[in-house]
C-alpha cells in the first residue's frame, strides 16, 4: 500500500514539472506558433491575440530555461530577436495537435 501511495506521489511531481513547463496560460500558444519555423518577436505577438509584451517575453524565457526554444539575437539596428523550437520542443507538436483535437470536439 506504501509502495502505491509513493509512486502516486511521484506521477504527481512528475505531472506539475510537466506542468511548470508548458502549462503557462500562453505556452502551448506560444509552441504551436513555432511549429512551422522560426518567428520574430513581433510576429509571435501578432499570431497570438490577446497576449501582452510582457506575458510573451515571460513565457519565451521560462521555455528557453527549459530548452523548450532557442532564442537567436542578430546585431542588427534595431536588434532582431528570432525563436525556434528546439527538438524537445518539436516533440510537443503531437502532442498540443491531439490536445487541439480534443478541445474542438469536446469544448468548442
Amino acid at each position: 500500500m506504501s509502495e502505491k501511495k509513493i509512486k502516486k506521489d511521484e506521477e504527481r511531481c512528475a505531472l506539475q514539472e510537466i506542468l511548470s513547463v508548458i502549462g503557462g496560460k500562453w505556452a502551448m500558444s506560444i509552441i504551436y506558433a513555432l511549429f512551422p519555423g522560426k518567428r520574430r518577436f513581433s510576429e509571435l505577438e501578432r499570431l497570438i491575440p490577446g497576449i501582452n509584451t510582457r506575458m510573451l517575453v515571460k513565457e519565451l524565457k521560462n521555455m528557453e530555461s527549459n530548452g523548450i526554444v532557442v532564442r537567436k539575437v542578430y546585431a542588427t539596428v534595431p536588434p532582431t530577436v528570432e525563436y525556434t523550437l528546439t527538438e524537445k520542443g518539436k516533440k510537443l507538436e503531437p502532442i498540443i495537435n491531439e490536445l487541439y483535437r480534443w478541445g474542438t470536439e469536446y469544448v468548442a
